[in-house]
């Protein structure tokens, strides 16, 4: 069975790689817009985008995971940052409060002739950060043009989270396993990598 992730994120690859399983990666070739204003349903109209784009792509049947990833604040959905400023305003913004990753995924079944979309979220609770530590970070931290600026790095000023972690990576790995399972699957049908 072939797999595909639609996403270029570098996070959401090493996800799938840890699992050790073989798939393709073929990025979508949409604009990332929705009138949605529900964090929930933003993420989840991206990435239903996202899935029928590659699915436009390829001539065979496949088995395709698309996702979309914003974090939520006083009613503000924080997109992937252009600058690094950007980066530096939104992790400032966030310093002491409680913020949202919240990932909408699509898995589109070529086999099936189906298609589930689902959310998740995972509560963050960010310590108080000071400027310096902010600087230092944004200067440092490889993934800042990712999530509203959240990288590798950036766990050092979280005390808390609730929810699934790989979900703050951009898969909610056993929410998305639970899902393939209702779609009818396990995980020995899927090719292992050699």
């Amino acid at each position: 069975m072939r797999l595909i992730l639609a996403s270029g994120s570098q996070t959401r690859k090493e996800i799938l790689d840890m699992l050790g399983l073989k798939f393709d990666i073929i990025t979508s070739k949409v604009e990332e817009n929705s009138s949605a204003t529900n964090p929930r349903e933003y993420v989840m109209d991206l990435s239903k985008a996202k899935a029928n784009s590659v699915a436009y792509q390829i001539n065979n049947k496949a088995l395709i995971i698309a996702a979309d990833t914003v974090i939520y604040m006083n009613n503000k959905i924080f997109e992937k940052p252009k600058s690094k400023e950007e980066a530096f305003n939104n992790i400032k913004s966030m310093s002491g409060k409680v913020n949202y990753a919240i990932t909408g995924v699509t898995i589109k079944d070529l086999y099936k002739e189906n298609e589930l979309t689902f959310s998740d979220s995972t509560e963050v609770h960010f310590r108080n950060i000071k400027d310096s530590d902010i600087n230092w970070y944004v200067n440092n931290e490889k993934l800042i043009l990712n999530r509203a600026g959240y990288g590798n790095n950036v766990s050092i000023f979280v005390d808390k989270i609730i929810g699934s972690y790989y979900n703050i990576l951009g898969l909610p790995l056993g929410k998305l396993y639970q899902k393939l399972n209702e779609l009818g699957y396990s995980i020995s049908d899927f090719e292992m990598k050699l």
